[in-house]
């Protein structure tokens, strides 16, 4: 059998790679402080941006009235993000883009690298909808229900659900079905590596049998994958899955070890080289994490059973995850546990309600998920302190070098799942 060879034979190898990556974070860094000083060079400043998300808000004001407005958080075309607050009466735009004067002279570059509050006035809304709207529209055209409606544009156009629906999913520790992520990544490449296996077959044997069928399907996979990336505005998970799925088959055709932590190493260096607003993303540091917790299964349990290694992956990945879960969206219900079922059904549900949608029967599947959202609405709040999260961290980094640790971590984790269990019963 053929060893694979490791990505850096030597330590000075990686401290080139580490340099090299520091100098592309100092340049991408200046490039995102010089657009900072030019939106705050002037008191106010003219952006156009798209609306992410558009919710009512009511205040108390100092005279004992209250006061209706509306929240909108808004993409600019230069890539940040940012709040403010129009009229009431302001119609629904979400998924347009708009033109409007911000007030942002006295923001900081952390607040601009994040996300900030601006004043603003709203000059104009563009009419022409882009082809997101129109595949919003198309959705939507499909379905009764608007609670199933929005799930479908989570699941397709990376499209931002109100927060009942967020909670709902939570409790049944779903979330990350409904943002697209590297796991929707993984279930478009297989479907694509064999709708496209066929017609290449019939091809290659009678035109170009001297091409190779993985690297053609890699390259066809590729372009579209990254087409969709672009058409939804590359969510966080989704481009850190997309640039794993391009190293990683780099490294394989060039004969190096892929399911090492390495890897993963190397793809995080150079994503937040080139994008460094993603240090903030909490949807990026969970899908590394997803990954993290496959590959420490995989290496240290590599001598296991393939087929075993195939039903105890997901219900690792859940128990490792369940602790950030708890930590970050304090939210839990006694159908929690059957998510490792629900992602696995995922596989099949998610390009099934894809060709459903293209044969107009896309309200096939809306009774079923009524029913689930149903049953997240019986879900409890449960807090656990930031203690928790810095010990599971720990444990997590140092199970990588020691595998006695992997038990302890796996303990902690169990203990809370059987604490959270408690609580709800």
């Amino acid at each position: 059998m053929i060893q694979k060879v490791q990505l850096f034979s030597t330590k000075r190898d990686f401290l080139y790679f580490v340099l090299a990556s520091i100098f592309i974070l100092f340049y991408a860094l200046l490039i995102e402080f010089n657009n900072y000083k030019n939106l705050t060079r002037f008191d106010s400043a003219i952006v156009d941006a798209t609306v992410l998300k558009q919710y009512e808000k009511t205040k108390l004001t100092k005279k004992n009235r209250l006061k209706t407005y509306q929240v909108l958080k808004l993409k600019s075309k230069e890539n940040f993000t940012f709040y403010t607050t129009t009229k009431k009466t302001f119609p629904h735009a979400v998924g347009k883009k708009i033109k409007l004067e911000i007030w942002a002279g006295n923001i900081s570059f952390y607040e601009y690298m994040t996300s900030f509050y601006a004043f603003s006035k709203i000059m104009h809304t563009y009419d022409i909808q882009s082809s997101k709207q129109k595949l919003n529209s198309f959705i939507a055209s499909k379905h009764e229900d608007e609670n199933i409606t929005h799930i479908y544009q989570a699941l397709y156009t990376a499209s931002p659900m109100p927060q009942n629906l967020q909670t709902t999913f939570s409790n049944l520790g779903v979330s990350h079905l409904l943002a697209i992520s590297g796991f929707h990544l993984g279930v478009l490449a297989t479907l694509l590596y064999f709708l496209f296996k066929l017609p290449y077959k019939y091809m290659q044997n009678r035109y170009f049998p001297y091409r190779s069928y993985k690297v053609d399907s890699f390259i066809f996979i590729s372009i579209i994958l990254l087409s969709y990336l672009i058409f939804l505005e590359s969510p966080p998970s989704l481009l850190r899955a997309y640039a794993m799925l391009i190293i990683g088959f780099i490294l394989y055709d060039r004969g190096y070890k892929i399911i090492s932590m390495l890897t993963l190493v190397l793809t995080i260096f150079l994503l937040l080289s080139f994008f460094p607003r993603l240090v903030f993303s909490l949807g990026f540091w969970l899908s590394v994490s997803g990954v993290f917790y496959i590959f420490l299964f995989l290496i240290h349990f590599k001598k296991l059973n393939k087929i075993w290694q195939f039903i105890l992956v997901p219900v690792w990945v859940y128990i490792m995850m369940l602790p950030l879960s708890l930590i970050i969206f304090e939210n839990f219900s006694i159908y929690h546990p059957i998510s490792i079922i629900w992602t696995s059904l995922f596989t099949i549900f998610y390009p099934l309600s894809i060709l459903f949608h293209l044969i107009d029967v896309g309200d096939i599947f809306d009774t079923l998920l009524n029913r689930l959202i149903a049953l997240g609405t019986l879900g409890v709040n449960l807090k656990f302190g930031f203690t928790w999260f810095m010990l599971h961290m720990f444990l997590s980094l140092l199970s990588v070098f020691k595998k006695p640790i992997i038990w302890i971590l796996l303990i902690n984790s169990f203990f809370i799942f059987i604490y959270s269990i408690y609580q709800i019963t």
